[in-house]
């Protein structure tokens, strides 16, 4: 990963960079689809014919769809409902086959094959791209693509195939055929990339180090101890995701488009209703628009509307991942969106902002132990090593590595707020600003090269999901 992570940096980057901008504009999205299945090729070289085919079949039915939408209503259903299908296919058996057969055999008359299959990288975030085309097609929210290259340069465009966010096609259809490049999107671009690698490679990665030598202290780290290893894995998981996300978003303005945004600083939000409005964006907005509304949101009585959330939050978990703890986690928090907002409404509301925000926070950091824990029984420590407030509070263990890592919580604490973005507001238009830049993306691109040459731990978690 290290290895591949510098490559990337140094030489595909560049290299791709370089032949775009000298390549005539009509023949852009050709060169971006060919570079793009190079780059997936690159881990997985089986799995682009994979790629291919469900460009393949969604670009038919969404021609399909177009041509019978306003003449054969029934037709074009049947074209939306087959993308569907085809693509949760895919993604069911390469994902959740095996999650399904070993729950089966838990029934005491079966006994079938246990198997496992690797996971295509990037499936759960292009098969929802190619199932929001048909459905944008479908509703009249975006144009049927005539081009099958322009499509498939959608479907795997590199700065985003791999971790997301979640690039609806609608959000980009115009950008696909009109986008026009130019100097202030490309720096722009540099300075989120820069933003998203710092955040990934300087913060997230020691904080995952700090979670990895708490859990390696095994269950005796003291109550205060395991909270510390906990907090170390929710810095870990948000500056790993949020920082890939930045970086897919700086890529994409480098190559004229303009992502959404994934993250607005979700740790300081004062409810876990405001938490989902700020954490991974793109994922909550496919299933609100495309599960959520057409099951009937909030038109249909709150029983049934209770009845909705609870199925998109099972979705949400489960899209995270084959294995039961996904699965509770996004019950979780579905329990809880429902509590806040039809029991605890009226008394949070009275509540005062800082409690707020510790409420919050608690529940969070609870959830991604849920979410971090595949094993049930793991799990069941961990949350009693975290209750276990007649014991010690931090092993001598324990207590040495958080304090070795301090300096860093302090700042992923600070850098998981907007204060630094508030700061850059105030003097971004000075007139020497841009030399400060400068220097802080050649700056970071030095330390991120020397972090990752010196340490063999670069994990992308959401590579998984």
């Amino acid at each position: 990963m290290v290895f591949s992570s510098l490559l990337f940096l140094f030489l595909y980057l560049p290299v791709v960079l370089l032949i775009y901008y000298i390549t005539p504009r009509k023949f852009r999205n050709l060169l971006l689809f060919i570079v793009n299945l190079i780059f997936y090729g690159w881990g997985e070289p089986v799995y682009v014919v994979l790629m291919i085919f469900s460009t393949a079949v969604d670009y038919t039915c969404g021609y399909f769809i177009a041509k019978y939408r306003e003449t054969d209503k029934k037709k074009a259903k049947g074209f939306v409902l087959a993308s569907v299908i085809i693509n949760l296919s895919l993604l069911g058996f390469f994902k959740y086959a095996g999650f399904i057969c070993d729950t089966l055999n838990f029934l005491p008359f079966l006994n079938i094959p246990s198997f496992q299959i690797p996971l295509p990288i990037g499936i759960s975030f292009y098969t929802f791209q190619t199932m929001s085309y048909s459905i944008d097609v479908y509703r009249g929210d975006a144009p049927m693509q005539k081009n099958i290259i322009t499509f498939g340069t959608y479907v795997s465009l590199f700065p985003q195939l791999i971790a997301g966010p979640i690039v609806r096609y609608k959000d980009v259809a115009y950008q696909l055929d009109h986008r026009k490049e130019t100097l202030d999107d490309f720096t722009k671009g540099v300075k989120l990339f820069c933003v998203g690698l710092a955040k990934k490679v300087l913060i997230a990665n020691q904080m995952g180090a700090l979670w990895d030598s708490i859990l390696a202290t095994g269950q005796d780290n003291g109550w205060l101890g395991s909270w510390a290893g906990i907090i170390a894995y929710s810095f870990q998981i948000y500056f790993d995701f949020s920082g890939y996300s930045d970086m897919a978003c700086g890529l994409g303005n480098m190559f004229g488009f303009e992502f959404l945004k994934n993250f607005n600083y979700p740790y300081i939000s004062k409810s876990i209703t405001e938490f989902w409005r700020r954490w991974h964006i793109s994922l909550g907005t496919w299933f609100r628009e495309y599960v959520y509304i057409p099951l009937g949101g909030n038109r249909k009585g709150i029983k049934r509307q209770i009845i909705n959330l609870l199925i998109v939050w099972f979705l949400t978990g489960f899209w995270h991942g084959a294995s039961f703890n996904f699965i509770f986690w996004g019950l979780y928090f579905g329990i809880i969106l429902i509590l806040e907002k039809f029991v605890l409404k009226k008394v949070l509301d009275k509540l005062p902002s800082f409690v707020l925000h510790i409420y919050s926070l608690i529940i969070i950091v609870f959830g991604w132990v849920i979410f971090y824990f595949t094993d049930l029984t793991q799990m069941g420590e961990f949350i009693v090593s975290m209750f276990s407030f007649g014991g010690i509070a931090f092993s001598h263990d324990a207590l040495s590595i958080v304090i070795s890592y301090l300096p860093l919580l302090i700042v992923a604490c600070v850098a998981s707020t907007p204060l630094f973005a508030k700061l850059y507001a105030k003097v971004q238009n000075k007139k020497f600003m841009w030399i400060f830049e400068t220097l802080f993306c050649v700056g970071v691109l030095l330390l991120c090269t020397a972090s990752l040459v010196n340490q063999s731990y670069n994990p992308f978690l959401y590579f998984r999901f």
